[in-house]
């Protein structure tokens, strides 16, 4: 392996933090599934995420302590990190409501979880296939296990993406709001900075930017499907993996680290 570097460090810290955000979004519908099987079907998924950002901290421990002597465990960088600290991209931390805030009774609907399942896995599985080949072969074996679960992701929110867009004019007019309101968080997936430019040269990583057009595809061909329309592009580029988040992300870590810090050092 390449002699670590921060930009290194830097890049396994994204993808351990959006894979970890997720999943502790997606923690939220367990006992609140539409049906028993998508509450355990979210649960599993949400683990899954969980489990990839545990081998993503766990190797970032490695490189740090490689870079400054600092010793760091997974739970140092899950619950005693602040807000600033976390570099997952923006559409990881958005609620469930999306853009139901205010007009019902529900706290969360389905079809932004699904429509943003389907937005980030579909990423994934280009970025985890492309990971395969990183000249960090701690990170390619991360991706060789962590590509088996993100395909099953794809297939599980494509095939509910498609159920929503083709079904009733409710189920339409749900899945192409979310789509509305998620797509823009996206450009934050494809803009290149120094962190993505140095594993890029070192062979440790892709840039994402590279990635584009095959993701784009795999979008237009599951909307088309679903009879959904792609929205137009916008200009902002949110900013979650340089660490300016949204206002929902205290709330998100809140919840999240609250026990942790109640108490330091505990084991259970």
């Amino acid at each position: 392996m390449t002699t670590p570097t921060p930009e290194h460090l830097a890049y396994v810290l994204r993808l351990a933090d959006t894979a970890l955000i997720l999943g502790q979004r997606n923690t939220e519908w367990c006992g609140h599934g539409p049906v028993l099987e998508e509450d355990i079907a979210l649960a599993n998924m949400s683990l899954d995420l969980i489990g990839q950002s545990r081998l993503l901290y766990t190797h970032a421990a490695t490189l740090e302590k490689a870079l400054n002597g600092r010793e760091r465990t997974e739970d140092d960088y899950a619950y005693f990190r602040a807000e600033r600290e976390f570099a997952n991209y923006t559409l990881a931390e958005l609620p469930h409501f999306g853009p139901l805030a205010g007009t019902t009774h529900s706290s969360m609907d389905y079809a932004v979880t699904i429509v943003r399942n389907f937005l980030y896995a579909s990423l994934m599985a280009h970025v985890w296939t492309a990971l395969l080949r990183s000249s960090d072969p701690q990170l390619a074996a991360i991706a060789e296990r962590s590509i088996k679960e993100t395909r099953y992701h794809v297939h599980h929110a494509r095939e509910w993406l498609i159920r929503f867009g083709d079904g009733t004019d409710e189920s339409h007019r749900r899945a192409q709001d979310a789509l509305d309101w998620l797509m823009p968080y996206t450009r934050e997936f494809f803009t290149t900075d120094a962190v993505e430019t140095s594993v890029a040269e070192a062979g440790i990583a892709p840039l994402t930017a590279q990635l584009e057009a095959a993701w784009r595809a795999d979008v237009e061909e599951a909307l088309g499907e679903a009879t959904l329309t792609l929205p137009a592009a916008v200009k902002h580029v949110t900013t979650g993996k340089l660490g300016e988040h949204s206002e929902h992300m205290g709330f998100v870590l809140a919840e999240m680290q609250s026990l942790a810090r109640q108490h330091p050092g505990a084991h259970w």
